[in-house]
């Protein structure tokens, strides 16, 4: 049995029917023709699903002549990268410049020569499949780059938890809080899909800190506490100075996340909104996960007493702003909390540990 083929769609333009019969009768066995005798009209039908796959357009029509109608077609979106060919009587040099330059791919002269136009018609067809394809390709292949990335930089950061964490499931939870946050208060979608991934390197300067401060179950002295801070600064060396914008945005949030609201933060005692927009997003996700959670110097806090403790620092360790916005995606966040839930075993390994906070 012979497969179904669906023909190509072409959208013919004239204001003259008699000149959509001819083109009708010279392509229609080989496409299905729409239409059109005004500008308007062609408008319409050239968004209207299934979008045309090419475009045979008149220059010389009332009301609004062809070379208008292309720059609306390409000015449209959804219909920008339907290609066009222009078929008019009017061939002089500077005519056939003008439809060029309004983004036209062709130029056939009118009488219409049948062979011409069959030749040219299959021509810029199969060259707009070309592209299409190209396209898809490269989103395909920019897609798994992308994928890639994302992937190594979750492991840099793993790399740095598994030494402070045994699931690692902390930079997960804090990323998807810190994503939820930053959706709440910011516009582009595009800065909060990179912050997430960016925000599973916050830490990763404790590649550079001692097994024995890290791991300590007690309280640090104040020489361990100061060794301790400077996984801030580990973390932007690391990161470097790079021009790429995630990278960029993951050395500010490993350097300033443990800044304070009110100057009391390390490493450089930043103020209010003189502390970068990502490490105060950070902040509240980071400590909100880390109070919620088992570590070797502490046991988890209920989750009420961690927005309490959040609450309660506003205006000094928190952006007052960010807190409020904080608390109104509670729902959200004990979501995150459920689906990304630390491991039974993990949980009662920890129920001998003494509560405190570091």
């Amino acid at each position: 049995m012979t497969p179904f083929i669906t023909k190509p769609t072409l959208l013919v333009v004239d204001d003259t029917p008699d000149n959509i019969q001819i083109i009708h009768g010279i392509l229609s066995k080989q496409y299905n023709i729409r239409a059109a005798t005004s500008a308007k009209k062609a408008l319409k039908l050239a968004s209207t699903q299934p979008l045309p796959e090419l475009i045979l357009l008149d220059v010389m029509m009332p009301e609004m002549d062809g070379f208008e109608t292309c720059r609306r077609l390409k000015r449209d979106p959804v219909t920008s990268k339907i290609p066009v060919i222009f078929v008019t009587a009017k061939t002089d040099t500077i005519d056939e410049q003008t439809g060029f330059e309004l983004g036209a791919v062709d130029y056939i002269s009118k009488p219409i020569s049948p062979a011409v136009l069959k030749v040219r018609t299959q021509t810029h067809l199969a060259l707009s499949n070309q592209a299409r394809q190209l396209e898809a390709l490269v989103h395909k292949r920019t897609q798994e780059l992308e994928s890639t990335r994302h992937k190594i930089v979750q492991k840099l950061g793993l790399a740095a938890e598994y030494r402070d964490n045994e699931t690692g499931l902390h930079i997960t939870r804090m990323s998807h809080y810190g994503r939820i946050l930053a959706q709440k208060v910011c516009d582009s979608q595009t800065w909060c899909d990179m912050y997430f991934t960016a925000l599973p390197m916050h830490d990763i300067g404790k590649l550079g800190i001692p097994d024995s401060i890290l791991t300590k179950p007690g309280k640090l002295t104040d020489d361990e506490r100061r060794q301790m801070q400077q996984h801030a600064i580990f973390g932007a060396k690391i990161l470097g100075d790079d021009d790429d914008p995630l990278l960029s945005l993951a050395k500010e949030i490993a350097l300033h996340h443990h800044e304070h609201w009110d100057g009391t933060g390390y490493p450089y005692g930043l103020i209010g909104e003189t502390i970068p927009l990502s490490a105060r997003i950070a902040a509240i996700a980071d400590v909100f996960d880390a109070l919620t959670s088992d570590r070797p110097y502490k046991v988890a806090w209920s989750t009420e007493q961690a927005f309490d403790y959040i609450q309660e620092n506003s205006g000094t360790q928190f952006d007052p702003q960010l807190t409020v916005a904080f608390i109104a995606c509670k729902e959200q966040i004990l979501q995150v909390q459920r689906r990304f839930a630390e491991p039974i075993a993990t949980a009662l390994e920890n129920l001998t540990k003494t509560p405190g906070t570091r």
